[in-house]
């Protein structure tokens, strides 16, 4: 019970980190949805419109969304892609 709890939260404070990340994605065709959060710290994510087809996923994945989770929320450990 208290493992679902914390890992509530966090799925709480990455769905509203995830309300800056969109806009952006957004702009560009694309956006971002939260599929999991796991108990090691895992958060994934689908990819959605112009992202989930872009050459340049995966440094938007990593270097974005992954970087900007990871500082806002110390317990995300790793950030992946899902379909």
């Amino acid at each position: 019970m208290i493992k679902e709890k914390k890992i509530n939260k966090i799925k709480e404070k990455v769905e509203e980190a995830m309300k800056d990340i969109s806009p952006s994605l957004r702009a560009d065709g694309g956006d971002v949805e939260l599929v999991e959060v796991s108990e090691g710290g895992v958060v994934k994510v689908r990819l959605m419109g112009a992202c989930s087809g872009c050459m340049m996923s995966q440094i938007t994945l990593k270097a974005g969304i992954e970087r900007y989770l990871k500082q806002r929320i110390p317990e995300i450990k790793e950030v992946v892609a899902v379909q």
